[in-house]
């Protein structure tokens, strides 16, 4: 696999040696600079509205393009935790909910706080053969958190389909550099501001046809509307498609990603894909020469368990990683290189 030169200068611009895009990616220049302007515009009052609903369109479709499905499955939101919460809603009292042990909080949370659903947690490497007939829906990430495993997203999705359970995909980890097809789940939820390099209060959540049949569109205000000028008491009718699950956006956080989005796309999910997994097996060699070997083989994020103390030493030499259950975790993306990598492995030395 090939590693790119790092996207410097023009698109992004680290002064740092950044490996912590887990925790929340960099925004490139010209996103920087979409923000910049309209919080300008919206100082001086030279703009009607606080944003413009073009970015929304934007953003709404280039995140599909970049996950495969077709923009009217894609809604926007401001946190993964809303738009699970949303499906937690959806499910009737007694439902099974079946996730990985360790999965991240934003993911089950809501499920857990309802109090009426049965929720049954397993390992991750035993996630598919654990569904069963009464498993309602399997709510897991493409890539751990913690620790950056991967799951056997084929085998659960099969395993889903042979007992007619959906799927609740968590792409936070993931979308933006491993290559996804968000249609094969009946939902993703994505944080933007991690490996799609937008800012905060931004995030996707995608539906399938079928699954937004039992989906109430319970926080829809006049965005959410078939008819956007229908802004005046209940709306008369929602969209037909995912945006009736729209949360009211933020036009600054929007403006970015619109900005971001794009800039991925120029490059290619599977451009990145390349990269980052060329620099994280330089990144895992290294490490395993030091005597330390990461918890994922095949994965952008390296986390190496018992390591997590030198994150402080790592922080004061300008090297940003993240200690995370009890794990090192690096997370290498398109704007690093070999000198990054490199950089780590002597620091740790």
């Amino acid at each position: 696999m090939e590693i790119l030169e790092p996207l410097s200068g023009d698109a992004f611009a680290p002064e740092t040696t950044y490996l912590n895009t887990s925790t929340c990616g960099l925004l490139p220049r010209r996103a920087v600079d979409a923000i910049t302007r309209l919080a300008r515009e919206n100082a001086a009052g030279t703009r009607e509205g606080a944003g413009g609903f073009d970015a929304l369109t934007a953003a709404r479709g280039a995140f599909a393009r970049l996950v495969g499905v077709g923009a009217d499955r894609v809604a926007l939101g401001s946190s993964v935790s809303v738009h699970v919460a949303l499906v937690a809603h959806s499910l009737p009292a007694g439902s099974e909910v079946l996730a990985p042990e360790g999965e991240f909080s934003s993911v089950v949370q809501p499920f857990a706080v309802r109090g009426d659903l049965k929720t049954r947690y397993v390992p991750l490497e035993s996630l598919a053969e654990e569904v069963r007939p009464e498993t309602a829906l399997v709510a897991f990430s493409a890539v751990q958190s913690a620790d950056g495993r991967v799951a056997d997203l084929a085998a659960v999705r099969a395993a889903a389909a042979a007992h007619g359970a959906r799927t609740l995909l968590d792409a936070s980890q993931s979308a933006g550099w491993l290559p996804l097809d968000a249609g094969a789940y009946d939902y993703t939820v994505t944080a933007g501001f991690k490996f799609l390099t937008c800012p905060r209060g931004t995030s996707f959540l995608t539906v399938t046809e079928e699954a937004q049949e039992g989906l109430a569109a319970l926080h829809s205000g006049w965005l959410a509307a078939q008819d956007l000028v229908d802004n005046y008491g209940p709306v008369r009718a929602l969209a037909g498609d995912a945006r009736r699950y729209d949360e009211p956006a933020s036009f600054l956080s929007y403006h970015a990603a619109a900005e971001s989005l794009a800039v991925l796309e120029s490059v290619g999910i599977e451009a990145v894909y390349a990269h980052d997994m060329a620099l994280a097996a330089r990144l895992r060699a290294g490490l395993a020469a030091l005597g330390h070997e990461a918890v994922a083989t095949d994965s952008a994020v390296v986390a190496v368990p018992g390591l997590d103390g030198a994150q402080p030493e790592l922080l004061r030499a300008g090297i940003y990683a993240a200690a995370r259950g009890g794990n090192l975790r690096f997370a290498v993306h398109l704007y690093n290189s070999s000198a990054d990598v490199d950089r780590v492995l002597e620091v740790l030395a």
